[in-house]
Formats: structure tokens, sequence, C-alpha cells
């Protein structure tokens, strides 16, 4: 009995999330980039720790958003945006994790001198993001279940919105999660920066 008690708790948080939480954020202009779970299901646990993404431009077709949460190995939960895009490019794509506690960054490089870095069925879970955007045939307030740009929805009856195209220039974002069908990284450069030169991407 407890645990269909709670079980039902579970979906009400959800669902009030999902409600209100989206056009909370889409009004204050967090909209993502992010990803379809359509070949990679976003069902690990997440880290105990978010990582930041930066782009000077990604242009996507097939835009998704929805509200959601993520979970960590102790199963704790984090309330995130999800979107997903069909196919994405990204150029100048930077990727940083700060070792916590310690003066040491690892960032990952891609996409620059004229070739971009390429995703199909991304799904990104974020917390936060920044930059200009330009979309082109948006639905707003579309139910969350329905949407049918990039393969991934979400809980029927809740908010969604998505759009043919989206273009977002000075890309800023924090996320606990990725995941794609394939992600082509041209020019890919790893690096672990120490002492002063433990920089994030932004």
């Amino acid at each position: 009995m407890s645990e269909r008690l709670e079980t039902a708790r579970g979906r009400t948080r959800w669902r009030r999330f999902a409600a209100f939480s989206v056009p909370a954020l889409a009004a204050a202009g967090f909209i993502v980039f992010g990803m379809a779970n359509g070949a990679v299901a976003a069902s690990f646990a997440v880290s105990g720790q978010t990582f930041k993404v930066s782009a000077d431009k990604l242009v996507g077709n097939g835009f998704v958003q929805y509200g959601s949460v993520t979970k960590d190995s102790e199963g704790a939960e984090h309330p995130v945006a999800v979107s997903g895009i069909r196919h994405a490019t990204l150029t100048n794509l930077c990727q940083s994790v700060k070792v916590p506690g310690a003066p040491v960054v690892l960032t990952i490089n891609a996409g620059g001198n004229g070739k971009p870095a390429t995703a199909n069925n991304l799904l990104l879970d974020i917390t936060d993001l920044r930059g200009d955007a330009t979309f082109t045939n948006i639905e707003i307030g579309r139910d969350a279940g329905s949407l049918d740009k990039a393969a991934t929805s979400g809980e029927p009856g809740t908010f969604g919105q998505q759009s043919d195209r989206i273009v977002i220039n000075d890309l800023k974002q924090v996320a606990w999660s990725t995941t794609a069908g394939t992600f082509t990284l041209t020019g890919l450069h790893l690096k672990v920066n120490v002492g002063d030169d433990a920089k994030e991407c932004f």
C-alpha cells in the first residue's frame, strides 16, 4: 500500500514539474538545445555533478522540448529540461568537467576550422542555457506526449514545444547528461588542464 502511495506521489511531482516548470523556464529564456532518445535511451544513472557545454553556433533540424527528472546513483532526483534534436551541427564545440576540490578541469574541443561537429538523435538533460535563439515554425504549449519533430516525447497531458529548426548563437549551457545515436567530433582534442590552465568552457 505504501509502495503504491509513494509511486502516486512521485507521479504527481513529475506532472507538476512538467506542467509548471517548463513554461517558466521557456519564459525566462532557457530554451535548450538538446537531444532525442531514439537510438540511445537516457536510462543510466547520472554522475554527481553537472558539466558545461559551449558552441559558437548550433543548428538543429527537428527540435522538441519538455520537462523531466533524472536520477543519480544515490537515487536523488534532479529536475531537467529535456530537449531533442533529430540532426545537429555545432561549430567550435567545447565541453568541460571540473574535478571537485582540485584545480583540475577536463576539456574536450571539436568542430573547428570550418568543420562542425555533427550529431544524430541527440538527447540532453540540462539545467541552464544561454544564447541567441531563432526557431522556425515553433509550436509552444503542445501536448508533450504528441511531440513528433524528433525521436523523443514527454508525458501525455503535460507542456511541450517543438519546431522544425533551431539556431542558437553563442551557446552556453549546463547539463547532467548527453546521449546520441551518432556523435561525430571533427578535430577532437581532449586535454587534462591543471593549475592556472584549469579553466572551464565558460
